[in-house]
């Protein structure tokens, strides 16, 4: 069982870019990342990312949450996952998707409280 995930260097550039902008930490920045990646309506695709980013330790990345995204990832696949698949595994594929989407949504935000009023009125994701 393996308790790190590497982001790629792309999502270490991404979140560390965000992370200056406003004053979130990266693990606070890759749970929204990661939940705006799993309410898109496609799965996300089983792909390879360089390791050369950030190294979370899950109960940072993950914190009291872990459970509970462990069933989200599971119920958009629509089946049970094992450990092995869903950490690092799944976690780092939908968190490198999110990261993009973080990206996108920030910018088009252009400051820290309008992506976080986004945020509350759900019009992300």
């Amino acid at each position: 069982m393996k308790f790190r995930l590497k982001t790629s260097a792309k999502t270490k550039e991404v979140l560390k870019e965000i992370q200056a902008r406003s004053n979130l930490r990266p693990n606070i920045l890759s749970r929204i990342a990661i939940n705006l990646s799993l309410v898109q309506d496609d799965p996300v695709k089983d792909q390879e990312y360089d390791n050369n980013g950030l190294e979370f330790p899950r109960n940072v990345l993950l914190g009291e949450y872990d459970q509970l995204y462990k069933a989200l990832i599971s119920q958009r696949l629509g089946r049970h996952i094992k450990e092995e698949e869903y950490f690092p595994n799944y976690v780092k594929l939908h968190l490198e998707r999110g990261t993009r989407l973080l990206k996108n949504e920030y910018n088009y935000a252009g400051n820290f409280e309008t992506f976080v009023k986004n945020l509350i009125n759900n019009k992300i994701g």
